[in-house]
């Protein structure tokens, strides 16, 4: 048979009290941990003078928390009151770097350059300059997300129909024509076929793959592909050259694939190739292909060209060829694998939404002082 237990001090709340703690288990913004403590002390209080305190066994049960974390928030609560629920502080070596000192090195970061006529900041300049050590830089530009070492490029269209070409563009993407196939169309030129000078070294526990970092040039391919917004399935077709007479080729090629029923709307960019006399003469006789054009350095609108990052990534830059014959069949291998199990590239923003994120971005980069 065990023994009873100790008497435990009773837990009495004033109404004030019970009130807070009755808020802190009610409140969206509490902290969890807060509001289950406040739980444990509101099961162990006594509802009234002569009612029988709550046992430590019934309120764990209650609460569906351990026995010693109850015995620890009703002695905390006993000793402090309210201000026992709250987290002490954790033992460790107090904070070194002031917050006055993480906004210089943010601000610096930002609005000045190196005085050693760097183009950029380093941990080690900053370090200098700050009289921190080189890991306090690293931390605070780790946690606020800043990278002097890298750099992207950009560049705003200048297009006096932008807008509206935009609106043309996202359109199709999102409201598609009945009765027609919308096909993103472009050239990836200059393909070369390179062979390294040295074979590949493979890839080994703890060690990539390797290669050197010369290579021979074997001649030249320009791919042209149509990519089906709906389904992801690509034609193409490779030609040595991009000039208009390899495009009208491609075109008649899209024109013999697409069913005859169906209208077939182009997403192109404004490359000369695809306004030449040429072009616009064998247009006219299909009346079934509408050329949608994108704005000016505006690539990014154009979702074959995330379909070219894919082949760049997965195909062609780890790959080497010793001819352009060997170049192309790679390439036809790697599009009929592809088309095998396509993946269409989904655009979900609106128009709208595309276009106020570049006056949000343009507005940013106003405000920066840039």
């Amino acid at each position: 048979m065990s023994r009873p237990g100790p008497k435990l001090p009773p837990v009495i709340l004033s109404e004030d009290e019970r009130a807070e703690l009755e808020r802190w288990t009610r409140r969206r913004t509490t902290a969890q941990a807060l509001a289950l403590r406040a739980r444990i002390v509101l099961a162990c209080a006594q509802q009234s003078p002569d009612a029988t305190t709550p046992s430590i066994g019934e309120v764990a049960e209650e609460t569906g928390v351990s026995r010693p974390t109850v015995t620890t928030w009703r002695k905390r609560f006993l000793a402090d009151g309210l201000q026992g629920l709250a987290d002490e502080e954790r033992p460790g070596r107090p904070r070194t770097i002031a917050d006055a000192q993480v906004e210089e090195v943010i601000a610096r970061t930002l609005e000045e350059k190196p005085p050693n006529e760097d183009s950029h900041w380093s941990t080690r300049s900053m370090a200098r300059s700050t009289g921190m050590s080189q890991s306090a830089i690293s931390r605070i530009w780790r946690a606020f997300g800043l990278k002097p070492h890298l750099q992207e490029t950009w560049k705003l269209s200048a297009d006096p129909f932008f807008i509206d070409k935009v609106r043309d563009v996202v359109g199709l993407y999102l409201n598609p024509p009945e009765k027609a196939l919308v096909l993103c169309v472009d050239e990836k030129s200059q393909i070369q076929a390179l062979d390294r000078t040295a074979p590949m070294l493979p890839m080994m526990p703890g060690t990539p793959e390797r290669r050197t970092h010369d290579y021979v040039r074997n001649g030249i391919s320009s791919l042209f592909a149509a990519l089906d917004v709906a389904t992801g399935t690509v034609i193409s077709s490779l030609h040595q050259r991009h000039r208009a007479a390899e495009f009208l080729a491609f075109l008649k090629k899209i024109d013999a694939a697409v069913p005859a029923e169906l209208d077939v709307h182009l997403i192109c960019d404004n490359y000369a190739t695809h306004k030449t006399r040429r072009i616009r003469d064998w247009l006219l006789g299909h009346p079934r292909f509408h050329l949608h054009f994108t704005p000016t350095s505006s690539s990014w609108l154009n979702l074959v060209e995330r379909w070219f990052a894919e082949l760049t990534n997965r195909k062609l830059r780890r790959s080497s060829h010793r001819s352009v014959k060997e170049l192309e069949a790679g390439i036809r291998a790697w599009v009929d694998a592809w088309n095998a199990d396509p993946k269409p590239f989904v655009w979900t923003k609106t128009a709208d939404e595309t276009l106020e994120n570049l006056a949000t971005y343009c507005q940013r980069i106003n405000d920066s002082g840039h």
